[in-house]
């Protein structure tokens, strides 16, 4: 048995339960801010030293230039963004990588890697955003 498989019969069903339910949590957080056209709210599913890598547009650190890049796209009228077959892979009992493509009025894409971290409270929060806009 490889050493992932191990790590992975370690987490317990609940664990995993809970690390997928408090990412999907957070993930509709995000997107139901953003399609408000709430920058803000978008970026406080973010950890304050969260980092964001949109291609090609540039890296982006803390939640303040993140809330800064998706204002931007808000004033230039993108929104109602959607997830395409979205695909979570729980990595451990505190966090869960999601991979999608998406939509919105104005582009698409691919999320190669939003890594979800478990909160002392329980939520979850983006740790790595890692996305491409391809049209």
């Amino acid at each position: 048995m490889t050493d992932d498989k191990m790590e992975e019969k370690m987490i317990s069903d609940e664990q995993k339960t809970m690390v997928v339910s408090a990412l999907k949590n957070a993930s509709e957080k995000w997107k139901t801010a953003f399609n408000k056209g709430d920058a803000k709210g978008c970026a406080s599913q973010y950890e304050a030293d969260a980092v964001m890598v949109a291609s090609p547009f540039g890296t982006f650190t803390g939640t303040e230039e993140i809330a800064a890049f998706w204002q931007k796209l808000i004033d230039d009228g993108f929104s109602d963004v959607d997830y395409i077959n979205p695909e979570i892979e729980v990595i451990d009992g505190s966090c869960a990588v999601l991979s999608s493509g998406w939509q919105m009025n104005k582009a698409k894409g691919v999320i190669t890697k939003e890594l979800w971290v478990l909160q002392d409270d329980g939520t979850a929060k983006l740790r790595i955003d890692e996305f491409e806009a391809t049209g």
